[in-house]
This record gives C-alpha cells, sequence and structure tokens, in this order.
C-alpha cells in the first residue's frame, strides 16, 4: 500500500492524517448516546487497503453514530522488521488522539470520560495493538491504556514458526502479489525465505517476536485492562490464523480473570466474518458492548 494510495483514500473518508499509519475522524458530540464508545479504534489487517477499512468504519458508524475514529494501517513488511520500540513510537499518534492530555501530563491518566473501543483484526493489527499498549505503558510509568472493550477480529494465532510458516507466508504474499508479475507461489516462497530469515536472526539474538510480545500482552493485566470486555470473532475455515489458537487465548483469558464472548462464524475466511455474516456480526459486537457498560456500571 502505497502513501499516495493510503493519502488520498483517507481523503475521501473524511480522515485527517495524524501519520504514515493513523488516521483520525473527530465525532460528533451529542448528549444522546452516554453510553456509546466515545472512541474507536480499528487496527487493520497487514497491508489492508483504507477502502477494505472504511466498510468497518461504516459498520460502526451506524451502531455508534457519534465515535470518533482512529484507523491504524499496518503494512506487514514494516511491522515486522521494526523493534518493539520503534513500533510503539508509531503508534504515539494514537495515544495524542486519545488522550492527549495524559501525554503531556501522566499525572491525569485514569481521569479521562474516554470510553474506548479497540477492534484488532489479525496477528498485524494485534501487533499495533500491543505497541499501542507499550507505549501509553512507558510514558505514564505503568498505567494501562483505558479502553473498555477489545475486539479480537481472526487473532491471535500460534507463534510457532515451522507449524505456521506457510500460513504466514501467504498472508505476506497476499499483500504484496499484486506489485510483482511472477506466479503467486514465487511470492510466497519469497516471503516464506524472509520470514525463516528473520525468525533466524531472531533466535541467534533471543529477541521475542511482535506476534508473541502481542499474544502475551493481550493477556498481560501490565497492558490489558482485566475490566475491560474481550469478543472473540473466528471461524474455523480461517486459512492463515488457525481457530484452535484463537479458543486457547480465549481460555487463557477467561483464567485469567477477562470477561470472554466468542463468537464462531461458519465458512468465513481470513477477517472475512463481517462481509459473509454483517448482521449477526455487528449484533455480536452491539451486544458485547452492552456489557461492557453494564459492567462497568456496576463497579
Amino acid at each position: 500500500m502505497s502513501k499516495a494510495v493510503v493519502e488520498a483514500e483517507s481523503s475521501i473518508l473524511g480522515f485527517k492524517k495524524l501519520s504514515n499509519q493513523v488516521y483520525v475522524q473527530e465525532g460528533q458530540p451529542s448528549s444522546q448516546d452516554s453510553s456509546h464508545p466515545t472512541t474507536i479504534i480499528i487496527y487493520g489487517w497487514g497491508d489492508a487497503l483504507p477502502k477494505h477499512v472504511a466498510k468497518y468504519v461504516d459498520g460502526y458508524r451506524q451502531l455508534f453514530p457519534h465515535a470518533r475514529f482512529v484507523l491504524i494501517f499496518s503494512p506487514i513488511l514494516k511491522t515486522l522488521y521494526q523493534t518493539l520500540e520503534a513500533r510503539s513510537r508509531t503508534m504515539v499518534p494514537a495515544i495524542e488522539a486519545v488522550c492527549p492530555e495524559t501525554l503531556k501530563n501522566p499525572s491525569t491518566q485514569g481521569k479521562s470520560d474516554e470510553r474506548v473501543l479497540l477492534h484488532v483484526m489479525s496477528n498485524t493489527g494485534g501487533i499495533n495493538c500491543a505497541a499501542t499498549m507499550n507505549a501509553y505503558t512507558k510514558h505514564t510509568n505503568g498505567a494501562i491504556f483505558p479502553h473498555d472493550m477489545l475486539v479480537c477480529d481472526s487473532t491471535p494465532g500460534s507463534t510457532d514458526f515451522l507449524p505456521n510458516v506457510g500460513r504466514w507466508s501467504r498472508a505476506m504474499a497476499l499483500g504484496a502479489a499484486r506489485w510483482f508479475p511472477w506466479p503467486f507461489a514465487v511470492t510466497q516462497a519469497l516471503a516464506a525465505v524472509f520470514l525463516g530469515c528473520l525468525h533466524g536472526f531472531g533466535w541467534l539474538i533471543g529477541a521475542t517476536s511482535a506476534a508473541e510480545f502481542s499474544k502475551l500482552a493481550a493477556n498481560d493485566a501490565r497492558f490489558a485492562d482485566e475490566g475491560a470486555k474481550r469478543l472473540y470473532l473466528y471461524s474455523k475455515e480461517d486459512d492463515i490464523i488457525h481457530w484452535e489458537d484463537i479458543e486457547k487465548h480465549a481460555a487463557d483469558a477467561r483464567q485469567k480473570g477477562f470477561s470472554v464472548t466468542a463468537e464462531l462464524f461458519e465458512g468465513t475466511p481470513h477477517v472475512g466474518h463481517m462481509r459473509v455474516h454483517p448482521e449477526r456480526y455487528w449484533a455480536a459486537i452491539a451486544a458485547a458492548w452492552t456489557e461492557a457498560v453494564a459492567s462497568k456500571e456496576r463497579k
């Protein structure tokens, strides 16, 4: 996804560019939506085009018309080679869009009236979400990035290299194939070689992979709010992320005290659940948000 494409399409969507990956559209004040999220942050899947992510914005607008939207685009190659520190710096504009006063004065953290919904798509979106959480924690000396609900759409998957290199290289090749004239299999093979080199280098220096950090951070009370509602949206037909890995992550979240709902779709591809079953998809999100609000009011 070129910089020019993102800028052109984001202008059509009415979003303001904060960085090459972060875009924002301010919400409309209203006294009628006190239970609605004030901010919805959508972490797009790897190499997702703006026109595809825009469909999720449209769906959320139907549910929560006055919310602020923050879009995070996720170039796969950049996400993989960046260090955690570099990824975290990249996500600072997203934090500034939601709680700018906290970054200026960390003592104000926890005093905001923001109601935040995080929607994470695929492992690449999860990597950037974890980087956002890490950046906030670093800037506030240990505070948790405020969020009332975390939607995990087709994520997270296993981080074991050999069983998953075929899936990962396919995901990477899908985003890059349009740039190369040769057969898709060649692009996937090159992607597999690149991932192998990256994995080998990480193993040599003892580094935690981006995917591994994000998977752990989502269930770590140092980064994720234990009081936030968690919704997993997944399918057994997903050819990128194995459904059993998502269920294992959901079970671990439950065991650690998170309030978890899981919605299993039939016959849907990776991040394709909304496209195939829109009514059920948005109904699951609306119901989970209602539960998140009710849980917060009881506290």
